[in-house]
């Protein structure tokens, strides 16, 4: 920014040019970059302003292909007669830079300046008629510094006595308030007083407290002012090296008024405005408007600025730290659309999304995601779907630690994998130590901050759920927990929960999950785990006699609903159907499943006597084989062998032969 535009300005009555004038000069500040506070208080020179009209003109300057420049400030000054400083001049094209110890402030009192309205103006805002008023002009000492510093002063005269006595000594107001050293200026208290002294006990009202930065340039400082939209009654230059705000607290008491000076001070230094807290009390002395200083004009820069009172600023203030992101316009994205997130779960899962698996108790649920862990940690397959290699933490909150570990490793044996990247897994352990997860988030991101996760994985949910989990409400919260490890770590949220009592194959996948329907539609990713109804055959050829037969299916955000998977649980790890074994068999708590039990238990005589039956039809030399029950019965040898320890004896098995049993032998082979 060059101080030259704004010499020149100083120099151009506002008053005296045409409207597309004031609007060049208008968009030439914008243009140079600097703040439309600028533009608004040199107009406020014109009778014709209108309070507002400045901002809504400042923002409908968007830049042309054609640009008002600087230098059409600096042309207007000139055809006025004003002349850049003749020593160390620069060229218009010069680059400046500010170093912060060119005494340029940017601001400049009016041409025309009546101190004794400035004064006037003053005590009409802040105070009643009644209210008496502290100030500070000749009463003054010397520390042993050299400084001058205010005493008490006056502090019994009302705000009516003094408006009523400048207005008669209109041209010196010096009668009314007195003499002061030309050197050290005044000082006016901003909150009334009871006429007795000038303590914090002698103020009445605590209406305004007063905001000073003086370690910022003067113009940033009226920007930050406007910027962060504070009550301003009214802002006083201090003829020095900064602007006296006083601010609208609006306080019914001094407790009230300490808790929210503090609040306002704390707000100002968290959005980087240093403060001056010594100006705290409500007792504290302000520049006088009206004075002068060192030869420099204490004057009332504006009035009635920011929000209009207390209430209405903090509705702003809640607006500026509740911590949303800002609007942002698709135009932006026209071009150059965002990355999305790296896929975590090749098709099912992003970087920083949120996953749940549903599924009954006996799923092995815990121990599909320890799988999910091994594979993100060594970049394998779960399930069928390619993991992205990286980094997960497993919250145990269920567990006995050691036990934890335990299942790792043989998860880790089952599935054949080396332990190569095995340090991609932390485990946090917390059975015993679980609290609610609105409590336990901070503790876990805090944690977490530095370890460059890439997933999350907390389990059991029920451990830490808050509320009625039936509650829409109560679990939109719950939820909105994992957003906010997510947005916090970046990493995805996955976690586990049960399924509703009763039967579950009639629903849908995303209605089985206990509780509210907000557990299925919050996350971006639900994967459910429905047990299968199998038929004898299977059963009897089963690997594992106590596996589970599972299917895995889905309501995904991101992607396409994956066919379904699937899978075998044989403890400890759940393996995929890979010869098709399952695709034909119903979920149980289908009508499918009901009726192939129901027909288990009402064919039971009915399957014995098609054995008989076919024994009966096989038998024409007496040599009836397994082999060759299997192929008329078309059924494995199991089921076979387990037929013929249903018929309790009527048949023998000897030497791969199907005997009748008349008696003669019991042996089996």
């Amino acid at each position: 920014m060059d101080k030259n535009i704004l010499s020149a300005l100083k120099y151009i009555n506002v008053a005296e040019v045409d409207r597309a004038t004031w609007i060049s000069v208008g968009m030439a500040l914008k243009e140079e970059g600097y703040p439309c506070s600028i533009w608004d208080d040199w107009s406020q020179r014109d009778p014709r302003y209108h309070p507002g009209e400045c901002e809504k003109k400042w923002e409908g300057f968007n830049g042309t292909t054609t640009p008002v420049k600087g230098g059409t400030i600096v042309q207007l000054a000139k055809e006025r007669g004003w002349m850049p400083c003749a020593e160390g001049a620069m060229a218009w094209d010069d680059t400046i830079e500010y170093d912060g110890n060119d005494g340029f402030n940017g601001f400049a009192p009016p041409d025309a300046w009546n101190p004794v309205q400035d004064l006037i103006d003053y005590l009409s805002l802040l105070f009643d008629v009644d209210d008496r008023v502290g100030y500070v002009t000749g009463d003054v000492w010397k520390d042993s510094e050299g400084k001058w510093l205010p005493s008490k002063g006056v502090y019994d005269r009302t705000a009516g006595e003094l408006i009523a006595s400048l207005k008669k000594h209109a041209n010196d107001i010096g009668a009314t308030v007195g003499d002061w050293k030309p050197e050290v200026g005044g000082w006016i208290r901003f909150n009334p007083l009871d006429g007795e002294g000038v303590k914090n006990e002698n103020v009445t009202k605590f209406k305004y407290a007063l905001v000073e930065s003086d370690t910022l340039p003067i113009a940033e400082q009226d920007v930050l002012f406007r910027k962060l939209e504070l009550p301003i009654a009214a802002l006083v230059h201090s003829g020095g090296k900064s602007l006296h705000a006083i601010v609208r607290v609006d306080a019914i008491n001094y407790e009230e008024y300490r808790k929210r000076v503090e609040f306002l001070y704390d707000f100002m230094e968290q959005q980087g405005v240093p403060i001056d807290k010594q100006n705290r009390n409500p007792s504290r002395l302000s520049r006088m408007p009206g004075l002068t200083r060192n030869g420099n004009r204490q004057y009332l820069a504006a009035t009635n600025i920011g929000r209009k009172s207390w209430t209405d600023w903090m509705d702003f203030v809640e607006g500026a730290t509740d911590e949303l992101p800002p609007l942002e316009s698709l135009a932006k994205y026209k071009d150059n659309p965002p990355k999305l997130p790296e896929e975590i779960i090749k098709g099912i899962l992003r970087r920083g999304h949120k996953m749940i698996i549903s599924g009954s108790s006996k799923a092995g649920k815990s121990f599909l995601l320890m799988e999910l862990c091994v594979a993100i940690a060594e970049g394998a397959k779960w399930l069928g779907f390619p993991c992205r290699k990286g980094r997960v933490l497993y919250v145990n909150l269920e567990i006995d630690p050691a036990s934890c570990i335990i299942r790792f490793l043989k998860i880790y044996e089952a599935l054949g994998l080396p332990m190569n990247d095995s340090e991609n897994i932390i485990v946090w352990n917390l059975r015993g130590y679980a609290v609610p997860l609105d409590q336990l988030v901070p503790k876990l991101i805090r944690r977490v901050r530095d370890q460059h996760l890439d997933a999350i994985v907390i389990d059991p949910i029920y451990k830490v759920i808050t509320g009625d989990e039936n509650n829409a409400s109560e679990m939109g919260q719950f939820c909105n927990q994992f957003d906010k490890i997510c947005t916090e770590t970046g990493c995805s949220a996955i976690y586990c929960h049960h399924h509703s009592k009763g039967a579950q194959g009639n629903k849908r996948a995303m209605d089985r999950a206990s509780g509210s329907g907000v557990f299925a539609r919050d996350p971006d990713a639900q994967l459910d785990m429905i047990q299968l109804e199998l038929t004898d055959d299977i059963k009897n050829n089963l690997r594992d006699g106590h596996a589970t037969a599972w299917r895995l299916e889905s309501s995904l955000r991101e992607f396409e609903n994956i066919e379904p998977v699937n899978f075998w649980f044989e403890y400890p790890i759940h393996r995929l159907d890979t010869h098709g074994n399952l695709g034909e068999m119903p979920a149980q708590g289908t009508l499918e499943a009901g009726r192939m039990k129901n027909s288990h238990a009402k064919t039971a005589e009915a399957c014995a006597e098609e054995f008989r039956n076919a024994y009966q039809a096989l038998n024409m030399d007496g040599n009836v084989t397994v082999s060759d029950m299997m192929g008329y019965l078309n059924v494995s040898d199991k089921t076979v062998y387990a037929r013929l320890k249903k018929l309790d004896g009527e048949f023998i098995l000897k030497k791969s032969r199907i005997l009748r049993n008349d008696g003669a032998s019991k042996d089996f082979e």
